[in-house]
């Protein structure tokens, strides 16, 4: 019998975050998709959870839910998991004591970004204290910790002692992410205009995007906005020059609305330089959607040559060229770029990690 991958799936019941719950479900029908011949996955989950996923060999379902499962694992408990090849999306694991050598057990970790470190405000407490924690055990028991660039993976070597345990494999477009049939509809059903550009960011860096929006005479979609956000947001946009009727706020959406609001995009601003893996710029790419970003180290990495990515000042005059003469030129390279990242390539890279390992 070949080897077992046995993926924590720990989100199919409770979504603690909708993006780590749809990577975890996408790379590990990748790594069924991907299994070297004689090798099998299969799946760690909470009580209460049923696996949906093709050919996933076995389904080992432990006696906690989720929250209590976190706070078990928080404390190093993990009774019932067993040992292993485990490998999580997040930093949700049991990293506990092990023996890689004469075992052959073996634990790794996602981490995705570092807001917890660099970005507290914008997470609860328990959240910090929580991802604090189980980085603190991955330092101690982790074999690899997966983080998505290299930019992250130098500021996470900076922040921890893991030294050559960081792997960079990179994550890709949700599997989901098609333009729906309705997509007209859901964009009437959100009250969105029909000349748009998309933001993204946090409250202190969206007013460049605002003021893009105004100098090309186009309304802004913001995506991904906290709870209780919106009447702030709205007069930042009004202290930029865009009007608050012309700055649609919105929080969490499912992928289709997501697929259809990139679909009548004219074009997608990436505003913050968080240290964090930018999930919708890989969206806009992957359906061609003209990409602006302010410049940081993820954001080279992720795009490279597949959109603007400018400083903050040039985000005006890079949101005129491609709503412009630069539209069918990024439309086109950040597609090509985004055939970069896929699932499956993530996938076929975590088995080769376990080998290595």
């Amino acid at each position: 019998m070949g080897a077992r991958l046995r993926v924590v799936l720990d989100q199919l019941v409770h979504v603690a975050d909708a993006d780590h719950a749809a990577a975890a479900l996408d790379l590990a029908a990748g790594l069924v998709e991907t299994a070297p011949s004689g090798c099998g996955v299969e799946a760690i989950v909470p009580s209460g959870s049923t696996v949906s996923i093709a050919g996933m060999a076995d389904v080992r379902t432990l006696g906690l839910a989720r929250r209590e499962l976190a706070a078990s694992w928080q404390m190093g408990l993990a009774p019932g998991v067993g040992g292993g090849l485990i490998h999580s999306a997040s930093l949700m694991a049991p990293l506990v004591r092990h023996d890689r050598v004469h075992d052959n057990d073996q634990t790794t970790v996602t981490l995705w970004d570092l807001r917890a470190w660099e970005a507290p405000e914008t997470l609860s407490k328990s959240t910090i204290v929580w991802q604090r924690g189980m980085l603190r055990r991955a330092v101690k028991h982790a074999d690899a910790v997966v983080v998505p660039s290299h930019a992250v993976a130098e500021r996470l070597a900076a922040l921890s002692k893991l030294g050559d345990r960081i792997r960079v494999i990179p994550g890709a477009a949700p599997r989901a992410l098609v333009v729906p049939l309705d997509a007209s509809a859901r964009r009437a059903a959100l009250s969105l205009p029909a000349r748009y550009i998309v933001l993204t960011g946090t409250a202190s860096s969206l007013t460049a995007g605002f003021a893009a929006a105004a100098a090309v005479d186009a309304d802004a979609v913001v995506l991904d906005a906290p709870e209780g956000s919106e009447p702030r947001l709205a007069e930042l946009a009004a202290a930029a020059g865009l009007p608050e009727s012309r700055a649609h706020i919105r929080g969490a959406l499912p992928v289709e609305d997501r697929a259809a609001i990139f679909a009548g995009a004219a074009a997608f601003v990436a505003t913050a330089d968080e240290t964090a893996w930018p999930w919708r710029v890989v969206e806009a790419m992957t359906l061609g959607v003209p990409v602006i970003a302010v410049a940081s180290g993820v954001h080279r990495d992720v795009i490279a040559d597949g959109g603007a990515v400018v400083d903050e000042s040039e985000i005006p005059d890079a949101v005129a060229d491609a709503l412009g003469s630069g539209a069918r030129r990024l439309s086109v390279l950040g597609a090509d770029r985004s055939r970069s990242f896929s699932w499956a390539g993530s996938a076929e890279r975590v088995w080769g990690l376990h080998a290595d390992l």
